[in-house]
């Protein structure tokens, strides 16, 4: 990605996660990026264009943070790895606030946004097939609707536990404890099919 498209995505995800998808306004991404809003829509077309490359960018970042291991690294074991990327979604990092906040801005304005919906729903089957991927490696005899739905459940309570550790409805510390709680649960029920 060129330079200027991520200085424009990084400021639209900054402003996404500060006041959401209804405040964000062409001229002030122009001024948080420091760029003309000529470039803004030879880039991105038009206000949609931005929200969808958000979208994009933020998953993205979140692929490299939730993956991204030194590779001098030992390699984890499955149920290890699984854990690790789960829990890098709770992070006390700016760009982890930062992402998980424009997430549940762009969430909650795909309920009345088709287009954005229809991407966000994308994003978030591809989320859930990582995941259950991850799990299968867990436990490779578990059959696929059994993975693919422990995958939908932990990234659902994942976002909703972000959303309450970021609104200061609990500990950090206790969010990630609870997400570790579910992955046991998740594991064991795996366990029966």
């Amino acid at each position: 990605m060129a330079p200027r498209t991520t200085q424009i995505l990084e400021a639209a995800a900054r402003l996404i996660a500060r006041r959401g998808v209804r405040g964000l306004r062409v001229e002030e991404l122009a001024a948080e990026a420091g760029v003309s809003t000529g470039l803004i829509y030879y880039h991105f077309k038009d206000r949609t264009g931005i929200l969808r490359h958000t979208l994009e960018f933020i998953n993205d970042r979140a692929e490299r943070y939730t993956t991204g291991r030194d590779p001098e690294a030992a390699p984890l074991a499955p149920r290890e790895e699984l854990e690790e990327v789960l829990l890098l979604e709770l992070q006390d990092t700016c760009e982890v606030r930062e992402n998980s906040s424009a997430w549940g801005e762009l969430r909650a304005s795909a309920v009345f946004d088709e287009v954005l919906r229809e991407d966000l729903a994308r994003a978030t089957l591809v989320w859930v097939q990582e995941v259950a991927v991850l799990l299968g490696r867990v436990q490779p005899t578990a059959p696929a609707p059994a993975l693919a739905a422990a995958g939908e459940r932990l990234t659902a309570l994942l976002e909703g536990l972000s959303v309450r550790w970021l609104s200061g409805g609990m500990r950090l510390d206790h969010a990630r404890d609870l997400m570790r709680g579910a992955i046991d649960a998740e594991l064991t029920l795996l366990l029966r099919t």
